[in-house]
């Protein structure tokens, strides 16, 4: 079900973003907008994750400089049927970890120096089994997608106000092609940007529930992510992490909310789960869990 619900979402913030083009300049804008719109996708499916590590000034590491942590992808990916992603390390004192890459075969993992130091080793490859689940469910790509569309859309929004504040629209009603020229514009520019916000996250929050079932899975033991998550939530409301305030839109990638603490329930304007909920969830899952391993004790 969360499958069908990610289509659904991604179905409709494409189409928000061919409407925004249509209110703005009737056919020919949603043409303009769907030619935006592929040609972003294209750009961000091939250089998404260049661009994300490149932000945050990440460091690949491999099994000599950085032994530990590498050995832990290396199992949880083995355990996951998946290929052997990149490993990087962020230095920053906040807790937290991302993926990125447009598929398994072109993945990379990252956490963070304060993530390294917080954890123990069980509680590190929870983390990073949720992270490996993310790749395995390709949502790297499919929340790079949902942050393109959601830029160009406000790109739309502002290319609307600059146009109606220098009378753009002041086209007769055949010129526009069906567009609804100023008002399409104030439309465009109050809603379309809240809007595709809220589709953003809707899809981020069914991805990280689904993403925590399975990373609980690889590891064998959804206790040692649940304790992660009690200390990434409090690591990430007493440390701040400027590269993330610098770059908000990247937020989603992130196994814990880097710009704020997340509030008492799963709300319209939360990227994230509520913690509480998330870890509720695995230790319902722990029981069934230790009964019957099928992959075996972790090593």
């Amino acid at each position: 079900m969360g499958y069908v619900r990610t289509a659904l979402l991604m179905a409709a913030m494409t189409g928000l973003f061919l409407a925004a083009g249509w209110l703005i300049g009737g056919q020919g804008g949603m043409a303009i907008a769907f030619l935006l719109a592929a040609g972003m996708n294209l750009f961000a499916y091939w250089n998404s994750d260049k661009m994300v590590l490149r932000m945050y000034n990440a460091q690949e590491v491999n099994r000599t400089t950085a032994p530990a942590l590498y050995g832990i992808v290396e199992q949880l990916a083995q355990r996951a049927g998946l290929p052997m992603p990149r490993v990087y390390i962020v230095e920053a004192d906040q807790p937290n970890a991302f993926a990125t890459g447009r598929n398994p075969e072109n993945a990379a993992v990252c956490a963070t120096t304060g993530l390294l130091r917080l954890m123990s080793h069980e509680e590190i490859a929870g983390v990073l089994g949720h992270e490996l689940a993310h790749v395995k469910n390709r949502d790297t790509l499919t929340m790079t997608i949902t942050a393109t569309i959601a830029g160009a859309i406000g790109m739309l929004a502002n290319m609307a106000m600059w146009s109606s504040m220098f009378g753009g629209y002041g086209r007769d009603d055949d010129n526009r092609g069906g567009g609804m020229g100023a008002i399409g514009a104030i439309l465009v520019m109050l809603l379309a940007p809240l809007a595709a916000m809220l589709v953003q996250m809707a899809i981020s929050r069914t991805r990280e529930y689904e993403a925590d079932r399975m990373g609980a899975q690889f590891s064998g033991h959804p206790l040692w992510l649940a304790s992660a998550l009690g200390k990434l939530n409090e690591g990430v409301q007493r440390i701040e992490n400027p590269e993330a305030q610098a770059h908000p839109a990247t937020a989603h990638l992130f196994i814990m909310n880097p710009l704020s603490g997340q509030g008492a329930m799963d709300n319209l304007f939360s990227t994230h789960p509520n913690v509480e909920n998330r870890i509720r969830r695995l230790r319902e899952m722990a029981g069934d869990l230790t009964a019957s391993r099928s992959n075996g004790p972790w090593r």
